[in-house]
């Protein structure tokens, strides 16, 4: 596969979506805007979890993206992802795990090792966080971790939604952007 300039194929990024701030709206805005920056190919279901960390906030909505982009890990977060949070009202405090309208983190990319800025990809919260392992596993179930060796179907199902205080939102839907 390569792109109509018959040049370097596209990049494949796989991004984790959470938001506790209108969720509803927050979320479906970010996958809006990142359409802007190249191809949405699979959007996972929107997953409700508890707050990790700070106890005294409302629950996040998480859901999974798998973008097709001609930018680099690199622009992609510095550019694309840093200016969608700021147009969503993101707030980066010292508390990491602060409310937040949105957040949206590069998980893996392309089969790729990489290290952008202090984000190291792939991301460990894959193998960690089941919010980030299950919506991951609905957009690429046989996409084999590149370090670990396991599909990303192997990883999720360690993760028991119930046990976690995970549940699938069937109320909310986010809309595939045409284009």
């Amino acid at each position: 596969m390569s792109d109509a300039k018959g040049g370097r194929p596209p990049n494949l990024a796989y991004l984790s979506l959470g938001s506790n701030i209108e969720p509803e709206r927050n979320l479906r805005a970010a996958v809006q805007k990142l359409a802007g920056f190249g191809n949405v190919r699979a959007l996972s279901a929107v997953w409700e979890s508890p707050p990790d960390g700070v106890a005294d906030q409302p629950d996040f909505l998480n859901a999974a993206v798998l973008l097709e982009t001609a930018l680099s890990a690199k622009a992609l977060r510095e550019t694309a992802i840093a200016s969608i949070e700021a147009e969503l009202g993101r707030v980066r405090t010292e508390n990491k795990n602060a409310p937040r309208t949105i957040d949206i983190d590069i998980m893996l990319f392309n089969r790729d090792v990489l290290k952008v800025g202090r984000r190291c990809i792939p991301d460990p919260e894959i193998r960690e966080r089941p919010f980030v392992a299950i919506p991951l596993a609905e957009i690429a179930p046989d996409y084999v971790h590149p370090e670990t060796g396991e599909t990303l179907r192997q990883i999720a199902q360690r993760f028991d939604p119930v046990a976690t205080g995970m549940h699938r939102r069937n109320d909310v839907v986010l809309p595939m952007p045409s284009g």
